[in-house]
């Protein structure tokens, strides 16, 4: 009995440290806010969704329900220790040379661009249904990295880095795409204000100010900022991660790691399944048959189940031949194809900025159903190649060089 404890808290303290753990809350909450949007609990839904959560001081442009809160503040967190972690690898990881970086650089742009154009391709003409053009241009590394993770020695150590750090430029060129083309008309005195608040936050971390105290509050007025100004309040996330000090002094920890160490379990734990739980909740009712042949879902499952893997593809085998940078050897055509199928879970970013292009419910529900979708088949697609059509010793022993 006392064996079986121990092994079990062994299992648990794993799944808790572990990427794998993270994506599996994400996942069931989702999965929870899907079957609850579609049971006899749908009322309860609705209402957890829209509850209201109003703050006077923000005025109009505040979040007006909890669904809002979790997008526009809490997600904020989330983009903050995307920064970080790039800041991290970008100092001495895999970022930390150019030839490194051109890669998957490359990669992520091919891989925005296709699935724009054929999202654009299938939606032309369609009005309010064109805006809705960024949501297949993203990869969610919550989900990608546990497939690789279990797929073992059939992902070599090069290739899970090179998908890795693309999911990672995705993550920011999405944010970018966010921040430039779906915020509202600027409201320019805010806007001021928070070039101000940038200002001084970059001004205290070049004069090495390390105490955290000195940045929360300036972050907290950014974000109220951006939230008066009409451009997307998270973009206060991106900045903070980019002005807090990320050197450390001799027997302490960088202002940057603490934050990451005391922010990343309460992100990956409470605000991602938050997110998940309050954004898959799309519900079937009253559907008609032929729903994701729609142009707005069709557009967004062939965006990331063909344009997502044509695009990471071609532009990999383009800055190869462009000789920006070389294949690792670890990496052969067989392996880099199934990576580009995984390329095309989407989930996470495609959600925000669904909920960003879309205003009307029924419109909404429908990006939301072809995200899931094409998510899945993404996922689907890369683990069925990657596990069964490539040849497992072959995988298996390239996986074992450096």
């Amino acid at each position: 009995m006392i064996q079986l404890r121990t092994a079990w808290n062994r299992h648990i303290r794993f799944l808790v440290s572990s990427p794998a753990g993270g994506a599996l809350a994400l996942l069931l909450a989702s999965l929870a806010g899907f079957v609850m949007a579609n049971g006899p609990w749908a009322g309860t839904y609705r209402a957890m969704v829209t509850l209201p959560m109003r703050l006077a001081m923000l005025g109009a442009h505040g979040p007006t329900t909890l669904n809002g809160w979790v997008s526009d503040g809490l997600m904020a967190l989330f983009f903050l220790l995307v920064i970080l972690e790039i800041r991290k690898e970008m100092a001495d990881g895999h970022l930390s040379s150019p030839r490194l970086v051109a890669l998957p650089l490359v990669g992520a742009v091919g891989g925005m661009i296709m699935p724009a154009l054929i999202y654009l391709g299938v939606t032309w003409g369609h009005g309010p249904a064109m805006r809705g053009w960024a949501i297949p241009v993203a990869t969610d590394a919550a989900f990608t990295l546990p497939i690789i993770l279990a797929l073992g020695a059939r992902v070599s150590a090069a290739a899970r880095t090179w998908l890795m750090t693309l999911a990672i430029f995705d993550d920011v060129l999405g944010i970018i795409v966010i921040a430039l083309f779906y915020g509202s008309a600027p409201y320019w005195p805010a806007v001021l204000a928070a070039i101000l608040v940038t200002a001084a936050l970059v001004a205290a971390s070049r004069a090495g100010t390390r105490v955290l105290r000195v940045y929360v509050p300036g972050w907290i007025i950014l974000w109220g900022a951006l939230l008066g100004s009409g451009l997307q309040p998270t973009l206060a996330g991106v900045i903070a991660g980019a002005c807090l000090p990320a050197t450390a002094r001799s027997g302490h920890r960088s202002p940057s790691e603490r934050v990451t160490r005391a922010l990343a379990p309460f992100v990956t734990w409470l605000v991602l399944p938050l997110f998940g739980f309050m954004n898959v909740g799309v519900s079937l009712a009253g559907t008609r048959p032929g729903l994701l042949l729609a142009p707005v879902p069709l557009g967004i499952m062939l965006g990331l189940v063909v344009g997502k893997p044509v695009g990471v593809f071609g532009a990999t085998l383009l800055a190869a031949r462009l000789k920006l940078a070389s294949l690792p050897a670890t990496m052969p055509m067989g392996m880099l194809s199934g990576l580009c199928m995984l390329c095309g879970i989407g989930f996470t970013i495609s959600l925000f900025i669904a909920g960003q292009a879309f205003a009307a419910p029924e419109m909404l529900m429908t990006a939301k159903a072809g995200i899931f979708a094409g998510s899945v088949l993404s996922a689907l697609g890369g683990w069925v190649w990657l596990r069964f059509v490539l040849y497992p010793s072959r995988a298996g022993t390239m996986a074992g060089r450096p």
